[in-house]
């Protein structure tokens, strides 16, 4: 009891008042090979260098568009926004040597196990990015590849270098997004002791950095090679490829960033919740100690698995999104140009980098809308976070419409319908209020202000089978409005794009899809402010471990405790936000992919009968490879937390001075575990998802041949990226709601409710929140990956299914 005092107190018992060190996890710092390089140049060589690469940007830009100029402008200038972003965290003080050890040690873990995750990753893109290269050069070519005489080999070349160039830059965005959580969350467990506003605008702005960089890599890789593409292969001049056809070229891109988005969110997830399940079984229902006491061998671990989980993978997986995003509405843009005649078709081709650069001034301005209060005082009333925070959201909306609006009007006017910018504009407004449509209701059911998360808490009092029963029909409850929302988006849009005016020789509207498209980066028009609110989360919940690890008084955990509980708010949020703009992002692939079947087949391919019963075994397996993924991630998280479990058991046997401050927990043990667990756990999965398709496509391209039906492998897997979609989108958000409801029913109950920290409630909310951890971090999120990946897979290796 005393030491319950001690510690409620801020007391340090006598094991505390000897200094208290961290284990590193590896021997040296890890700096990715990339940024030696860089810095192993001189200062005066390297700024050359990066004049010239400007130079030969910018040039390649102005013999493209004036457009790209202004994409390349507006991304480097975010760019520069996004380093005083960075200057300005990083001149923020660490706090007290105990803080600076425990942040150390988790940086150490995180980037140690980056350096081997992505390494893995890396090994595999190269094996794929040859399969790909192979496939390409045994596969046909479109009539216009042909006349504009790209042969398979230059084909095979173009796939194969913008797929790499996907997968490193997915990578890099995942790095950034690491590197700054790690640093960033020692300075909001500093300021914490003197303010509340003053540690949210830090996090904040350290999430903003990293979601600066991870959209502006997204619009200018995209626009390098775009632009690359058009300079090298004479676009536009007599005899070369139309520049309507080009945004097929780079399918590639987007498939290397969903590929490694894929096994950055899986080992990532895996990595995480196995650590945070075995932390809480032992440590809180068993040893009854708090979340992240340093007496916990499993801490540090569950420390690092926020950063490579929640940071370095969502980072990737948004970057995916947005890449995704902009090459489908490309090639959408520039085949309903085509087929209306526009005189000028760059507008439309090019509207999505616009959007999303118009994007990165928005979300800066969002960003630096939060600012701190002059009174630092502990004794100022603590402000609700999330409402400061959704300030800064509602800031950002209001500045997308408007420059949604100017876009439309710059870009998509035309002589042939001189209305149909506006109509477009109206899309984009539709996927706007999607979007917070999304954020509002996933807020509703995971926020434990509303009512769903404390009759989830009630239901805890009577047990944790009542707990579990609860969690579940809310995730279930939770799919039908986002549904309706979805339904109701496409259904707008589609009919908005469809009465714009534009019509093809044939008198038909072809507008219709293009305005789904314009409707999905309406939805992702604010993705660098929303990452921003992600990334908020897990530096928060970071800089809540550090506190209570260095044993800080009650008085600055309560203010990191209301700060993690809006960061497990804001992650609940913008991966409900994430499902909506995949299911939009999903249908315009599932359009691609159409057109894309069509122009290589020479044929219509308009519609998938599926009352075919080989197409509807198709989508069978679409659905059933949904549910099928699902296990495989949830088993390995178990596996793992099972693992990790026996280990702090282990230690708490065969160490019993542990729980008496007196012995020292092994905290590089249980790292090791979950590091080399999560990347075996995480290959069964990822191979699932990327052999899936193409081994079904290529069988039942065989069927159809023997049988008559030249198209059937292409339907077959147009079903089954169809039914992934459905199962996906629904799968994902009862996985991703239902966990973030537990996590926040916890959350609700430590806050002093229905017994409080350490309660027969709060043990059954305990049970329920490890259920969820899976749910909420590593499977769900992982879906929607998934079922992006499964459209850019089928663009990629369309051919071969003919």
């Amino acid at each position: 009891m005393m030491m319950d005092d001690d510690m409620e107190k801020g007391g340090l018992m006598p094991y505390l008042d000897r200094p208290r060190t961290f284990p590193s996890m590896r021997s040296k710092p890890y700096v990715p090979l990339i940024f030696r390089v860089l810095m192993g140049i001189n200062v005066r060589v390297l700024f050359v260098l990066l004049l010239l690469g400007f130079g030969v940007v910018f040039y390649v830009g102005a013999s493209t568009s004036p457009i790209i100029v202004f994409v390349f402008s507006v991304c480097i200038i975010s760019f520069i926004f996004a380093i005083y972003l960075c200057k300005w965290v990083l001149a923020k003080d660490e706090g007290p040597p105990e803080m600076v050890q425990i942040s150390d040690a988790i940086r150490d873990g995180a980037e140690g196990f980056f350096r081997t995750q992505y390494g893995t990753i890396s090994k595999m893109a190269c094996i794929l990015a040859l399969v790909i290269f192979s496939i390409y050069l045994f596969r046909t070519t479109t009539p216009q590849q042909e006349s504009s005489g790209i042969g398979r080999s230059t084909s095979a070349c173009i796939t194969v270098a913008a797929f790499l160039l996907g997968a490193l830059c997915s990578g890099i965005a995942g790095y950034v997004g690491m590197w700054v959580s790690v640093r960033a969350n020692v300075r909001v467990s500093s300021a914490a002791r003197r303010s509340a506003r003053e540690a949210l605008q830090i996090a904040t702005r350290a999430g903003g950095f990293s979601a600066i960089v991870v959209v502006g890599m997204a619009v200018i890789g995209v626009a390098i090679l775009y632009a690359t593409f058009y300079v090298w292969l004479g676009v536009a001049t007599p005899g070369s490829m139309k520049v309507t056809d080009l945004p097929l070229l780079l399918v590639g891109y987007g498939f290397g960033a969903s590929f490694v988005a894929l096994f950055a969110q899986l080992g990532g997830g895996i990595y995480t919740k196995a650590a945070d399940v075995g932390a809480d079984l032992v440590g809180k229902v068993e040893q009854g100690i708090p979340e992240d006491d340093p007496r916990n061998p499993a801490v540090i671990a569950d420390l690092v698995g926020d950063n490579v989980g929640d940071c370095a993978a969502r980072g990737a997986d948004l970057f995916e999104s947005i890449a995704a995003e902009i090459i489908s509405a490309m090639i959408l843009g520039g085949s309903m140009a085509q087929r209306c005649k526009i005189e000028d078709p760059s507008g439309f081709i090019l509207f999505p980098l616009v959007v999303h650069s118009f994007d990165l001034v928005i979300s800066s301005v969002g960003i630096l809308s939060i600012r701190g209060t002059r009174d630092s005082s502990m004794k100022t009333p603590i402000e609700d976070p999330m409402a400061i925070l959704q300030k800064g959201y509602s800031v950002t909306i209001v500045l997308a419409v408007l420059t949604f609006g100017v876009s439309t009007r710059w870009l998509l006017y035309t002589e042939q319908a001189p209305s149909a910018w506006l109509n477009f504009a109206l899309c984009g407004l539709v996927g706007i209020i999607t979007a917070y449509a999304f954020v509002w209701i996933t807020k509703y059911y995971t926020d434990y202000k509303h009512e769903p998360v404390r009759s989830l808490a009630l239901a805890s009092s009577t047990g944790h089978g009542t707990n579990i029963i609860a969690g579940v029909s809310l995730g279930l409850e939770s799919t039908a409005l986002p549904v309706l929302v979805i339904s109701v988006s496409i259904v707008s849009a589609y009919w908005l794009g469809q009465t714009s005016g534009l019509v093809d020789e044939s008198g038909i509207p072809t507008g219709g899809l293009f305005g789904t498209a314009v409707a999905t980066m309406g939805m992702l028009s604010t993705a660098a402010y929303v990452l921003t609110m992600d990334m908020f989360g897990p530096i928060a919940d970071n800089a809540g471990g550090i506190v209570e690890m260095s044993q800080q008084p009650e008085s600055v955990r309560e203010i990191t405790d209301v700060l993690d509980a809006v960061g497990n708010t804001t992650k609940a949020t913008t991966k409900g936000f994430a499902i909506g703009s995949a299911a939009l992002a999903s249908f315009l692939l599932f359009s691609a992919y159409m057109d894309e079947v069509a122009t290589f087949a020479q044929v219509p391919f308009k519609q998938v009968d599926i009352a075919i019963p080989e197409v509807f075994v198709g989508g069978l397996l679409g659905s059933m490879l949904i549910f099928l993924f699902s296990a495989w991630a949830c088993a390995a998280v178990g596996k793992t937390a099972q693992e990790v479990v026996n280990e702090v058991r282990r230690q708490f046997i065969e160490r019993p001075g542990i729980m008496e401050y007196k012995e020292k927990p092994d905290y590089g043990r249980c790292v090791a575990i979950v590091a080399s667990a999560s990347l075996r756990e995480m290959i069964k999965p990822g191979a699932l998802a990327i052999i899936s398709p193409i081994a079904v496509g290529f069988l039942f391209r065989i069927l159809g041949y023997y049988t008559g039906q030249p198209l059937l492998g292409a339907k077959v897997v147009a079903a089954l990226l169809m039914f992934a979609t459905v199962s996906g989108i629904l799968m994902a958000l009862f996985l991703n709601t239902a966990g973030g409801a537990w996590d926040n029913a916890k959350k609700y109950i430590e806050t002093g409710a229905l017994g409080g920290k350490g309660s027969d409630t709060h043990k059954a909310a305990i049970t329920g929140d490890t259920v969820g951890d899976p749910f909420k971090d590593t499977a769900g999120p992982s879906i929607h990956v998934l079922i992006k990946m499964l459209a850019t897979i089928t663009l990629v290796m369309a051919p071969i299914f003919l």
